[in-house]
């Protein structure tokens, strides 16, 4: 995709320095990268190719057409290869989601890299790369391989989530178009705009939104005393904004713009670093936000100033608990009774809630499962839902994201049902003067379906990656990180390492699980399970080694490595977070 047609081989980019991106568009930590990529397109030019590999986890995923969807939606200017089957991933040996691989232009690679915060180790081997190769003269600039798609004529664009205003309008983030769009009752008809549709982060009467997603009112006696009505989730930018309705006046309210990178010990709200914030609701008298980006639900207390961590430990993965040792993965839609707070847990395809400060799960079933089952909700199964609301009969409907369908979790009986179906990747649903809304986010429209009540029997979906064999028994866990050229360490928060180790599930781990600060560990898998998935998160802080005012940077990712038992399998698993 994005060649114009053209078929590109590895030959074809002898000459050029190469970055081969694996991603999938699920993954939050992927979509980071995305954004770490831009400034490297934009500064070498054509002497820097990117190809993205596409190599995806759910099955909606293997659609061409969803996937070229997802190129346009998250503005991906470079040329990207479908990889339905994970021959490209297996061929590179890619065991994570994103993998990064850099080629030089003689066709060898030279670095390795999995996860996200990359971006200063790879400016500096295609900068030294580049000028090497002017240097001897291999370098190839003759063409760009990127070819845009023509800009499509649509009212939205991959419209994100709606909210109901006062007096009826619906307010809808345009989030492929960086702005918000206050529509009529009718739902078509445009009565403003926000935002000037580039993408950016300017405050007052001509903001800039960068992908915004989720929206929430305040009370009105806030909204009052703070002065703005309501709080974007400005996704990409890494900030919440407050939007003032009278004039479209827009302010930031909680963010510095930098992506979270670990805690810097304040909780003043404008100086907190966030990272991708989804949505956004009103619960406890204060706004808790779906931080995807770090599996995290955080609190923004507008009267305070005040921001921080609400629920979650940055663990990507399913447990409930208490609030302070819950692990979720990409919270992504939110929705508030009076006693409970509901959200859609997107890549574990789960619909969880918050009751006296404990985490419940209500449908689903980890990171590796999915569907589309109705019937009793401990068999039923999503597929990376990304909205939800609570309808007037206390149900709780689902915008089944990757199943395009409407989906309802009744509360009393605990059991799913299917309400609509063949829905373009619905987003976000909402309540309209007692009407469903859906907004229809491929389809580029908020639509009204019509609704009935299905019971779906549909397949149960496991992620089936290639399998490590390893041996029984002890097996020795190697996380390999060198620090980039120029960064060291950064002891200043005590240990700069951190690892932690579960297993799915959980039973084939008989020692060895648990957080860590050292990037080898010794393991020990039990008797009698045959495979499962180690899921290891890893992170690695470092700063700048001779600057005078040094930055801080975070190398961080989550595996999840598929296993299987045998004598004549490897007793060391290694896996590369830089080499």
């Amino acid at each position: 995709m994005n060649t114009g047609g053209r078929n590109l081989s590895l030959a074809d980019l002898r000459g050029r320095v190469t970055i081969v991106d694996f991603w999938t568009f699920c993954c939050i930590n992927c979509l980071h990268v995305l954004d770490e990529l831009r400034p490297l397109e934009e500064k070498y030019g054509d002497a820097l190719v990117i190809i993205g590999v596409h190599s995806p986890k759910f099955e909606h995923e293997r659609d061409p057409q969803a996937l070229a969807a997802a190129v346009e939606r998250y503005g991906v200017e470079h040329p990207v290869l479908d990889d339905p089957n994970l021959t490209t991933w297996d061929a590179f040996a890619a065991r994570a989601w994103p993998t990064l691989v850099v080629i030089d232009p003689a066709g060898y690679v030279v670095a390795t890299m999995a996860g996200e915060g990359h971006f200063e180790a790879l400016d500096a081997i295609v900068g030294d790369l580049v000028a090497e190769h002017i240097a001897d003269g291999s370098l190839d600039t003759t063409e760009s391989l990127y070819v845009a798609a023509p800009p499509a004529e649509t009212t939205l664009r991959f419209p994100g989530k709606a909210i109901e205003l006062p007096g009826g309008d619906v307010l809808v983030s345009d989030s492929a178009r960086h702005r918000l769009v206050r529509l009529a009752p009718d739902l078509k008809t445009v009565v403003g705009v926000i935002g000037t549709g580039t993408r950016g982060s300017a405050d007052g009467l001509e903001p800039q939104f960068n992908e915004p997603q989720g929206l929430a009112l305040l009370p009105a006696a806030v909204a009052a005393e703070v002065g703005y009505d309501l709080v974007v989730a400005d996704t990409v930018n890494h900030l919440l904004r407050g939007v003032r309705l009278a004039d479209g006046a827009v302010a930031t309210v909680a963010g510095t713009g930098k992506q979270w990178r670990m805690d810097n010990g304040t909780t003043a709200a404008l100086d907190v670093d966030l990272s991708s914030p989804w949505d956004l609701a009103w619960f406890e008298d204060k706004l808790v936000v779906a931080m995807a980006g770090i599996h995290q639900l955080w609190y923004f207390d507008p009267l305070a100033r005040t921001a921080g961590v609400y629920a979650g430990t940055t663990v990507e993965s399913l447990k409930d608990g208490p609030l302070d040792q819950v692990w979720m993965a990409q919270p992504s839609g939110l929705a508030a009774t009076d006693d409970r707070l509901w959200l859609v847990d997107s890549e574990t395809s789960a619909l969880r809630y918050v009751e006296h400060g404990v985490m419940h799960t209500a449908v689903g079933q980890g990171l590796f499962d999915f569907g589309h089952v109705d019937g009793p909700a401990a068999d039923a199964l999503m597929q990376h839902p990304l909205g939800l609301a609570v309808l007037p009969d206390g149900r709780i409907a689902v915008a089944d994201t990757y199943n395009g369908a409407l989906r309802a979790f009744d509360p009393q009986t605990t059991t799913v049902s299917t309400l609509a179906a063949d829905l373009a990747e619905p987003s976000d649903v909402i309540v309209l003067d007692g009407k469903v809304v859906v907004v229809e986010s491929a389809a580029h429209r908020l639509t009204v379906p019509d609704l009935g009540e299905a019971a779906v029997s549909g397949r149960h979906h496991r992620v089936t990656r290639k399998r490590t064999k390893v041996a029984p028994g002890a097996l020795r866990l190697e996380v390999l990180f060198e620090p980039a050229a120029g960064q060291k360490l950064d002891y200043t928060y005590g240990s700069p390492i951190q690892v932690t180790v579960s297993a799915d599930p959980p039973q084939l781990l008989a020692s060895g699980a648990g957080k860590g600060e050292e990037l080898g560990r010794d393991l020990v898998l039990a008797d009698g399970i045959g495979q499962g998935v180690l899921q290891v998160v890893a992170q690695a802080a470092t700063c700048d080694a001779e600057a005078e005012h040094p930055a801080c940077h975070l190398t961080r990712q989550d595996w999840g490595v598929p296993v299987s038992i045998a004598e004549d399998g490897v007793r060391a698993l290694r896996l590369v977070l830089r080499a």
